[in-house]
C-alpha cells in the first residue's frame, strides 16, 4: 500500500513538473531572477547619481520579492496567443503556441544575462564619480623633468552618501590614505594643503597632476549609510590619463582599516616600488571612536574659534572610547597648542594641556611621528631648542618625506641661524609642494630675514593667493615695505590684516611715516590688549622705534611671561638696531641663545632623495 501510494504521488509530481515546463512557468522564473538582478544593478547606480533616499534600495527589493509569486501565477493562468493574452484553460492544446514563445523567452534571458554580466564587469572597472573631471587627451601630458616618476597626489575622495555632513568621512579617508602613503620613502606625496587645494573643482587629471608635480594620481568616492561603507579608488598616470588600476569596495565599517591598506598596498605594487620594509599599515580601533576622530579632525581645518572648541569635545569623546588612541591625544595636544598660540585659551593653561596630551599620545605610540613633531613644537614653546631638535629628528627619522614636518625643522633652522641649510630645505618643500601655502609662508619669512625683500614679498603674495586668510602675511608684507623704504604702501598692507598682527605692524608704520601721535596710539592699544601675549613683539616695535631702553624692559618681561617668540630672537630683523648696545650679548646668553649657543646645538635635517 505504502508503496502504491509513492509511486501515484512520483507520476503526479511529474505529471506537474512537466505541466509547469510546458505552461513556461519555469522559464518565466528565471526570466524574472534575472530581470530583477538586472533592475538591482542599474538601480545601485542611479543611487550614486541621484539623490536617491539610503531606502529606495531595500524597496526595490521588497518590491521585487513581492513580485514573485504573483507572477508565477499569472504565467500559470494565462497563455500568449497570436490574438494576445487568454486564460490557458481556453485554449484548445492542438493550437498552442508555447514552445515559441519558450524560444522567445530563452532569448530574452540570455540578452538580460549578458546585460547583468556586463554591467557587473563594468562597475568593478569604472568607479563612481570623483572631484576631478576626466577628458582623455590626445597627446601626453608635458610635466617637469623634475617631476618624480614615484610621486603622487591623493585628492579628496568625493561624498557620495545622501548625508552632506558625511563630508567629514570621504575627507578623513582620504587624508589617512594620504597620511599612510607618505610613510613610504621610497614614494614621494604631496601634502594635504596641496592636494586639498582642489577640493570641489572641475579640472582635468592631468592638469592637476602638473600643478602639483606628481605622475600619479589617486582619486576616489565614499559612501557611507549606517554601518556599510563603499569605497572606490583609482590609480591614474598622469603623462597619459590612463587607469593604471580601480576597485571598489563594499564593507562593513569595521572593514575600513583593512581597505585602506589594500589601497596602499596596491599602490605600491602599480607604482613598482621596491620597499626596503614591509608596506605600512593603518592602526586599527574602535569604529565609532575613528569616526569622532576624524570628526574632530575635519573640525579643527575649519579653523574658526567654534571649530576649535569642536574638535577638542569630539576628541575627547574618542578618548573615552579608546583611552589609548594615539592619533587622538595627538590632535588634542594640537587643538589646544593651536588654541593658546591664538589667544584663545589662556597660553599657560593650553600649553601644559597640550603637554600632558602628547606626553600620553608618547607612552602609548613613542614610534608616531606627529606626536614628535607636536613634543617638538611644545618644546619651542618653552624655549628649549635642544629638545625641539631632537624631536624633530626623531619626527623625520620616521617620517622623512612628511612635507609639514620638513617645513616645521626648516624653521627650526632658521631660528639656529643655520639659513643657508633653511633656505635649501624650504626650496625642495616648494618643489615638490607647490601649493601649500605654509611652505611659502616659512619660504618668504626666511627671504625676509635674510634682506631678499621683493622674494618675501613675491612669496607671501603667492601664499595669499592660495590661501587668502593664511596668518600676518599682510602685515608681513607690510613689513618687508618698511624696509624697503615704501612706508605708504606698507601701512596700506598691514591695515589689510584682521589679526593681532595688524595691532603689531601699525606703530611701525606710523613711525616710519613720521606719525608720532598715531604710532603711540597704536602702541598703546597693542599693550592695553596683548601685554602678555605679546610681550617680545612689544619689545622689538620699541626697538623699531629706536628706544632701546624699553625695548629691553620688554624682553625682560617676554622672559617673565614664557613668551614663546623668544626662540626667534636670534634672526628677527626687528631688532637689529639694538644689536650694538652692550646688553644685547649678555641677554642672548642669559636665555640661551647667543650666537657660539645655538651653534652648538646639534641638529641635522637631510633631504629626501
Amino acid at each position: 500500500m505504502i508503496g502504491r501510494r509513492s509511486g501515484e504521488a512520483t507520476r503526479i509530481s511529474s505529471s506537474f513538473f512537466e505541466e509547469l515546463k510546458r505552461r513556461n512557468v519555469i522559464r518565466v522564473a528565471v526570466l524574472y531572477l534575472v530581470a530583477s538582478w538586472l533592475l538591482l544593478q542599474v538601480t545601485d547606480v542611479l543611487s550614486s547619481l541621484l539623490p536617491v533616499p539610503e531606502w529606495a534600495g531595500s524597496l526595490v527589493v521588497m518590491l521585487l520579492i513581492l513580485g514573485f509569486l504573483p507572477a508565477m501565477i499569472f504565467s500559470w493562468v494565462y497563455e500568449m496567443t497570436p490574438e494576445g493574452l487568454k486564460k490557458e484553460k481556453d485554449i484548445d492544446r492542438s493550437q498552442s503556441i508555447t514552445p515559441e514563445t519558450g524560444h522567445k523567452i530563452n532569448v530574452l534571458i540570455i540578452v538580460l544575462l549578458v546585460l547583468a554580466i556586463g554591467g557587473l564587469i563594468a562597475d568593478r572597472l569604472m568607479p563612481e564619480t570623483a572631484t576631478v573631471a576626466e577628458t582623455p587627451l590626445i597627446e601626453e601630458t608635458e610635466l617637469s623633468e623634475a617631476t618624480p616618476d614615484r610621486s603622487i597626489a591623493v585628492l579628496p575622495f568625493v561624498n557620495m552618501s545622501d548625508d552632506a555632513s558625511n563630508e567629514f568621512f570621504s575627507d578623513g579617508i582620504s587624508e589617512e590614505l594620504l597620511n599612510l602613503l607618505a610613510k613610504i620613502p621610497e614614494l614621494h606625496v604631496t601634502s594635504r594643503s596641496s592636494a586639498f587645494a582642489f577640493k570641489g573643482e572641475k579640472i582635468d587629471i592631468p592638469e592637476v597632476a602638473q600643478k602639483l608635480n606628481v605622475a600619479h594620481v589617486l582619486e576616489g568616492s565614499v559612501r557611507k549609510a549606517g554601518n556599510q561603507v563603499r569605497i572606490t579608488a583609482q590609480l591614474i598616470e598622469a603623462r597619459s590619463d590612463k587607469h593604471l588600476w580601480s576597485e571598489t569596495y563594499d564593507r562593513k565599517l569595521d572593514d575600513v582599516f583593512a581597505v585602506q591598506d589594500e589601497i596602499a598596498a596596491e599602490v605600491v605594487t602599480q607604482l613598482k616600488i621596491t620597499l626596503l620594509g614591509e608596506v605600512p599599515t593603518i592602526e586599527e580601533t574602535d569604529p565609532e571612536a575613528y569616526s569622532l576622530y576624524l570628526q574632530a579632525r575635519h573640525a579643527r581645518y575649519q579653523r574658526t574659534p567654534e571649530s576649535y572648541e569642536k574638535a577638542v569635545a569630539l576628541f575627547e569623546q574618542a578618548l573615552a572610547i579608546v583611552p589609548d588612541y594615539a592619533a587622538a591625544w595627538t590632535g588634542l595636544g594640537e587643538v589646544y597648542a593651536i588654541q593658546s598660540g591664538s589667544g584663545l585659551r589662556p597660553r599657560e593653561e593650553g600649553f601644559r594641556l597640550a603637554d600632558e596630551a602628547a606626553e600620553k599620545a608618547l607612552a602609548i605610540a613613542p614610534d608616531y611621528a606627529p606626536v614628535h613633531a607636536l613634543l617638538a613644537f611644545l618644546a619651542n614653546s618653552r624655549n628649549d631648542p635642544i629638545s625641539a631638535a631632537r624631536h624633530y629628528e626623531r619626527a623625520l627619522e620616521l617620517e622623512p618625506t612628511n612635507v609639514e614636518i620638513l617645513i616645521q625643522a626648516a624653521v627650526k633652522l632658521r631660528e639656529l641661524g643655520r639659513l643657508d641649510e633653511s633656505i635649501r630645505i624650504l626650496d625642495y618643500v616648494v618643489a615638490r609642494d607647490p601649493v601649500n601655502p605654509s611652505g611659502f609662508t616659512s619660504q618668504a619669512t626666511l627671504y625676509l630675514y635674510t634682506g631678499r625683500l621683493d622674494e618675501a614679498i613675491a612669496s607671501y603674495r603667492k601664499a595669499l593667493s592660495l590661501s587668502p586668510g593664511v596668518g600676518q602675511a599682510h602685515s608681513l608684507i607690510g613689513y618687508a615695505l618698511l624696509l624697503k623704504g615704501e612706508p605708504e604702501a606698507g601701512l596700506a598692507e598691514i591695515e589689510k590684516d584682521p589679526s593681532v598682527w595688524r595691532l603689531i605692524g601699525l606703530p611701525m608704520a606710523y613711525h616710519a611715516l613720521g606719525q608720532t601721535a598715531e604710532s603711540d596710539a597704536a602702541l598703546a592699544e597693542l599693550i592695553e590688549k596683548w601685554e602678555q601675549d605679546a610681550a617680545y613683539n612689544i619689545a622689538y616695535v620699541f626697538a623699531y622705534r629706536g628706544e632701546t631702553d624699553l625695548a629691553f624692559e620688554w624682553l625682560d618681561k617676554a622672559v617673565l611671561y614664557n613668551d614663546p617668540g623668544l626662540i626667534d630672537i636670534a634672526t628677527t630683523p626687528e631688532f637689529d638696531n639694538i644689536h650694538g648696545d652692550p646688553r644685547w650679548l649678555p641677554f642672548l646668553e642669559s636665555i640661551g641663545m647667543a650666537p657660539e649657543q645655538l651653534a652648538a646645538i646639534e641638529f641635522e635635517v637631510a633631504i629626501p632623495d
